[in-house]
This record gives structure tokens, sequence and C-alpha cells, in this order.
């Protein structure tokens, strides 16, 4: 994130927090993006297209979610929607990038 923000606690107005937020989803596009450049390596690593959809490691990382939510007094059920629907696109995104470079 750039400099050019308060952190929450620091924030008096309306704009500080709306700048903050900003920043914070412009940091969150970054993470995404590292995020989907793990399903391309992992397209590229697995051995066959089956191979792309892992419900069990798909419960884990929801899981690793809801307890690090609960640890931050975060939405558990949120987040756990949120992740939901992120490794499901994830795993779109992975079978998509299989089928164009190895299908």
């Amino acid at each position: 994130m750039d400099d050019a923000f308060k952190l929450p606690d620091d924030c008096t107005t309306m704009a500080e927090v709306r700048t903050g937020v900003d920043a914070t989803d412009r940091a969150l596009m970054k993470l995404l993006d590292r995020r989907f450049g793990y399903m391309r390596a992992a397209a590229r690593i697995k051995p066959n297209r089956d191979a792309v959809r892992d419900e069990a490691r798909k419960r884990q990382v929801i899981d690793n979610v809801v307890a690090d939510a609960r640890a931050a007094g975060m939405p558990e059920a949120a987040l756990e929607d949120i992740w939901d629907r992120l490794v499901e696109a994830s795993i779109a995104y992975e079978m998509d990038v299989f089928d164009r470079t190895r299908g």
C-alpha cells in the first residue's frame, strides 16, 4: 500500500476512511494477482485436468480462513462465503488455463 493513507484507528474523517479502503483494495488486487499466478502454476504442474478440483484442499483452505477470522474477531460466515467463491473462481480459472495451455 502507498503511504498516503491512515490506519483505521487513526482516521477521523470519511475521506480518510475512503482513502484507506481504496489503498487496501489496490493491495488486495495485487495479492489476488499473485494468488491467481499460483493457479497458473498449478495448471502447469498438475498431471491432468482431473487433479484441478481437490475438494479436500478446498475445505482446508476455507477452514483456515474461518479459523483466522475467528482469531481476528472478523465475521466468519461472511469470510467463509467469500473464500468459497474465491476458491471456486480459482478452480474455474485453473481449468481454463489448463485447457488453453495443455488441453
